[in-house]
């Protein structure tokens, strides 16, 4: 397996870090639109495998296509903002190689009923093109972050062999991280931060399908494993709610994710004043994007890790009836500790989290353990494999019962 991994920030450059220490593949060539940043990325592991093939525009899908071609890459790795979902979808396509991101093409709210209805949903526009990667028996495996990605195998294992009948799968993600020196410091990249926010969430129910809600709404406050306590959590609109009914029988899905309310200030101030716009805007004779400006005045998330202390935990609520046929309800999560993770990789816990996960899914799909043709998420492939393979890379999964 020869991959391009397209995009080298945070969690760019997680994903290299972990992958330098497996074995399964052959080469790894970095790209990134800052060629300097690919290059120190690339050299940072010491690993003869790793290279940097400099700059590229992640928008511009003959470029990549032909970086592929160049580097003999079978795997296309997207780690770059979801806006450039589509360009590199397309360009693993026309390069005939294996496409794996942790985010998917961008939604678009109902023009005229926003908060009750979908337009565009995350996801479409690459299922859209299911028929033409199955035609060239290629495979695009979506949603393979951690939320999405270890929550929807989280799912798939529920399914399986925990549960008979699912009323709700329910993502419920919550951290006590805090970051010292800054007063206001996402942990991961904001521009993401914002879309999934400020957009309405969707929510999945039997009967009803998909319908929309306005952000931040049905706040509940869930207890986290390890330590974290209980967090505030509202709905967002997350890709598990797409992905999962595809694939697992249950009468709702939801995530949630737990913001606080210090968070959803800032949130609502940057929409009630434009700033969460991407539409470029003129100022002073330059063409600027307000959301771009925001995320260049906020510190970089993957260079705070040694301002950060505690813990991030994704994890899957699911209700519903056991195999035993008596009513069950479990949360299946994985937690790491920012410690943890400075201490072996060098990396904060939210991006490492973040790119364990890919990993993982390219070491299963290199053994031929995973395997298929067309835009499939994680829910396609059987848990038990990747439950057990993530556990091997020292950072095991849990299960608590009763919720």
């Amino acid at each position: 397996m020869r991959i391009l991994l397209v995009g080298a920030g945070g969690v760019g450059s997680a994903f290299a870090a972990i992958a330098a220490r497996r074995s399964f593949f052959e080469a790894l060539v970095v790209t990134d639109y800052d060629g300097a940043r690919a290059e120190a990325t690339a050299s940072a592991v010491d690993d003869e495998r790793f290279s940097s093939a400099g700059s590229v525009d992640a928008g511009d899908a003959d470029a990549v296509a032909a970086l592929l071609a160049e580097h003999r890459c079978d795997v296309l790795m997207n780690a770059v903002d979801p806006r450039f979902v589509m360009p590199l979808f397309r360009a693993a396509l026309a390069g005939g190689a294996t496409y794996l991101d942790m985010a998917m093409s961008l939604s678009r709210p109902h023009p005229e009923n926003p908060y009750t209805e979908t337009g565009v949903k995350l996801g479409d526009e690459q299922f859209a093109l299911a028929g033409e990667w199955e035609a060239a028996g290629q495979l695009a495996l979506v949603g393979m972050g951690v939320e999405p990605g270890l929550s929807d195998v989280f799912a798939r294992y529920a399914a399986d062999p925990l549960f008979s009948a699912i009323d709700e799968l329910g993502v419920r993600d919550g951290a006590n991280l805090e970051v010292s020196g800054y007063e206001f410091a996402p942990s991961f990249s904001i521009w993401t931060t914002i879309e999934e926010c400020l957009t309405p969430p969707v929510v999945y129910e039997e009967g009803r399908g998909f319908f929309t809600t306005a952000p931040f709404s049905e706040p509940e406050v869930f207890e986290f494993p390890e330590g974290i306590g209980p967090v505030e959590c509202v709905n967002v609109e997350h890709e598990e709610v797409l992905l999962m009914p595809r694939w697992v029988d249950a009468k709702r899905v939801t995530f949630k994710y737990g913001l606080g309310t210090e968070f959803i200030d800032v949130l609502k101030a940057l929409h009630k004043v434009g700033l969460d716009r991407t539409d470029p805007v003129t100022v002073k004779g330059v063409q600027v994007s307000p959301r771009d400006v925001v995320a260049a005045c906020l510190p970089d998330p993957a260079r705070l890790g040694d301002r950060m202390s505690g813990k991030t935990c994704a994890g899957l609520w699911v209700t519903g009836t056991g195999k035993d046929g008596e009513p069950r309800q479990v949360y299946l999560y994985h937690v790491v500790d920012n410690e943890w993770s400075m201490r072996e990789y060098g990396h904060q816990a939210v991006v490492w989290q973040t790119a364990v996960n890919p990993v993982v899914a390219l070491e299963l799909v290199a053994a031929g353990t995973w395997s298929g043709a067309g835009v499939l998420g994680p829910e396609a492939f059987d848990s038990q494999p990747f439950l057990d393979l993530l556990t091997a890379y020292g950072s095991p999964w849990g299960m608590r019962e009763g919720g």
